[in-house]
């Protein structure tokens, strides 16, 4: 239960002045649902005004404060802007210019011959100075004072950078003083200020302390939570799982294992062997051969007499790893089953019962396979594929399906930095296939400028003539006003013209039993070309599908770029990769595109993608649609999260863990956080 300190942080939008009905829902489009929420809406940047008397002492483009009085207004036919000329104290003229439904309250605000003081920035507009939408227009100048350095928030459509100024002051007036969870001797070398104070000073302007202080306990809470689970693991009772190779031996792999393949089982075995649960994530490249290391763990606990469940993010990947699986298990003997949501009737009466009375081995699915009605007659292993879509919560819950906890294998196909992978994953032990399997071909990877996309398209023409399919991946699902982004129903649009019934469309907005039927229906040969956003990005196995094109490719991350590339490549014939790109390329762009084509080293990609984003965003993460982290930055936390991980360990090892003061502070923090999982863990545990 949240400690009682806390509710205020935790009490809904609603309760702050001026948020109705009408606000609520941009505000959730922002993810502002709680007090908490906007005391942690961090500005994206500071606007610095400078006052002047008069515009001689302005410059275009410079963020002003200036007194100017309104002398004329003209109002534009049809939807044009509407203007309020002003002059300064040396009658210099500027036009005050508002769009829209503005120009109701301008002309309110600025009756003609009275002085009024304007705060915005100041362009010119053929010969004309002009202030667009100014920011503030006050009576009197005092009322100014205090915005020469102003917060700049992000925003959504309805929402003012003053009215969301004004709800985060709302919701730090509210913000309680908490006792330190921070190690003293740490908070005086980084002259960090306390807990309120730093989330007060952070929106006041570019105070890196209290941003550094902030992201810090962010850190510090995740790491913590991770490091509870840990320990909350080792304490558990597991079963010890000892396969004796027999049904292995019977294995007839079309290929052999690489070292990496080797070497992870060999981990893997060793943690099932032990008394108390495994907890081990297994990071494999595209194609690095993830299924049949997971395929040789659940026959470890089967040959020990268990069963095994693996869980699949969609269906559609889930029905992928039950033919692989059981076309490759097939020599064992060993019972197989699918079940997903769609599983009714005595389908899914016959699976239930094979699951009770042990007769089913594996079971391959969505998390239905984890519904409460699904029971086991002995879980030994769960398997979990594409953690990244599972939470640590999510995931705790899942293994709770044993008579005694089984063993948690998770995977992942996307490639984590080193210095990632513990703010991701520090609870877990890490395995990873950094090997190609033999025989695996190379993709031919090309970078066309956009200008011939007649001729990409005439390409796609003679691929299908071939026998062959392809994808077409858009960074956005329809075209923004004023943008010339690639969008998938435009691009779907026009080569359906073109090739008719042959085309499906993907993307996330979809229903999901709409996506399913055009996954499908592409999977199975019937369409040959799937136009889609990057839901496609991981899951999909076509081996028929060789070619890949990418539009607007420099606006992807090359971790992105690389999982899109790794949908071809899957069968016996060569594969391309086309990446389309603009006109107009940063030189960080420039760079990626070039490393793309140089190299097929997803762990190196994703290296190299840490060092070119800077303070972007997390690999595999928020382009993945989830984010570890909410405050802290890609550079935050490269910088602080080595030490947050050894304050974390400090604490518990040292400072008596959550039963010490101390201990008790970080209690909060792992509420504040939402990462009271490990809280909860220690009480179960």
């Amino acid at each position: 239960m949240r400690p009682e300190q806390l509710n205020p942080l935790f009490v809904e939008a609603d309760a702050l002045e001026g948020v109705g009905p009408k606000l609520r829902k941009p505000l959730e489009k922002l993810g502002l649902a709680r007090v908490k929420d906007f005391a942690y809406h961090l500005p994206e940047r500071f606007v610095l005004r400078h006052a002047v008397e008069n515009l001689d002492q302005a410059s275009v483009g410079e963020q002003i404060v200036v007194a100017l009085t309104p002398v004329e207004q003209r109002a534009s036919a049809g939807r044009g802007p509407f203007r309020v000329l002003a002059e300064d104290a040396l009658g210099n003229i500027c036009a005050l210019t508002y769009f829209g439904r503005a120009s109701y309250s301008a002309r309110k605000q600025l009756p003609l011959g009275e002085k009024r003081w304007i705060a915005g920035r100041l362009d010119q507009y053929g010969q004309m100075l002009q202030i667009v939408h100014p920011d503030h227009v006050e009576e009197e100048s005092s009322r100014l004072a205090g915005k020469l350095v102003e917060p700049v928030y992000r925003l959504a459509e309805g929402l003012t950078q003053p009215r969301v100024a004004g709800l985060v002051a709302q919701a730090l007036a509210r913000a309680p003083e908490l006792p330190e969870w921070i190690e003293p001797t740490l908070l005086d070398r980084q002259k960090w200020p306390a807990w309120r104070d730093a989330l007060v000073l952070a929106h006041k302007d570019e105070h890196a302390a209290a941003r550094d202080r902030l992201a810090y306990d962010e850190l510090l809470a995740s790491s913590l939570a991770l490091m509870l689970v840990k320990e909350s693991n080792r304490t558990r009772r597991g079963q010890s799982l000892r396969g004796d190779g027999s049904l292995r031996a019977k294995l007839q792999l079309p290929f052999g294992l690489t070292g990496a393949q080797k070497r992870s089982i060999a981990e893997i075995e060793g943690d099932m062997a032990q008394g108390h649960p495994m907890l081990r994530l297994l990071q494999g490249d595209v194609g690095a051969g993830k299924t049949v290391v997971a395929l040789e763990s659940m026959l470890v606990a089967v040959e020990a007499g268990t069963q095994a469940a693996m869980l699949a993010p969609t269906e559609i990947l889930a029905r992928q790893h039950f033919e692989t699986i059981r076309r490759l298990a097939a020599p064992t003997g060993v019972n197989v089953a699918l079940f997903t949501g769609r599983d009714k009737g005595r389908a899914r009466e016959s699976i239930l019962m094979g699951l009770v009375d042990g007769s089913i081995d594996i079971v391959i699915g969505t998390h239905a396979i984890f519904q409460e009605a699904v029971a086991y007659r002995n879980l030994g292993l769960v398997v979990i594929d594409e953690q990244h879509r599972f939470g640590v919560g999510q995931r705790l819950m899942l293994t709770q399906k044993g008579r005694v906890t089984p063993h948690c294998l998770a995977m992942t196909a996307t490639p984590i930095p080193r210095t990632l992978t513990l703010a991701q994953y520090g609870e877990m032990d890490v395995s990873r296939l950094d090997e190609m399997p033999p025989g695996r071909q190379a993709i031919d990877t090309r970078v066309i400028s956009i200008e011939r996309l007649a001729d990409v398209v005439s390409g796609i023409e003679r691929h299908i003539a071939g026998g062959q399919q392809a994808y077409w991946v858009c960074p956005m699902v329809r075209e923004n006003e004023g943008e010339d982004l690639a969008a998938a129903e435009a691009r779907f649009a026009s080569l359906r013209e073109r090739f008719g019934e042959d085309v499906v469309l993907v993307h996330g907005q979809l229903k999901p039993e709409v996506k399913d039927a055009a996954m499908e229906r592409f999977a199975s040969g019937q369409a040959k070309v799937l136009v889609a956003t990057t839901v496609i990005e991981v899951g999909v196995d076509v081996p028929n599908a060789t070619l890949m094109v990418i539009e607007q490719a420099e606006r992807f991350g090359l971790a992105q770029l690389h999982q899109l590339r790794g949908r071809v490549g899957r069968g016996s014939e060569k594969s391309v990769c086309l990446l389309l790109r603009g006109n107009e390329l940063s030189e960080t762009a420039k760079q990626r595109l070039a490393l793309m084509r140089e190299t097929q080293d997803g762990f190196r990609i994703a290296e190299e993608d840490l060092e070119l984003r800077g303070g972007g965003e997390l690999l595999g993460t928020r382009q993945s649609g989830e984010s570890a982290f909410n405050v802290a930055t890609l550079d935050q936390i490269q910088r602080l999260l080595p030490l947050a991980h050894d304050d974390a360990r400090l604490l518990i090892e040292r400072d008596g863990g959550l039963a010490s003061p101390r201990g008790a502070a970080a209690r909060l923090l792992l509420y504040l956080f939402e990462r009271d999982w490990g809280v909860q863990l220690l009480r179960g545990g």
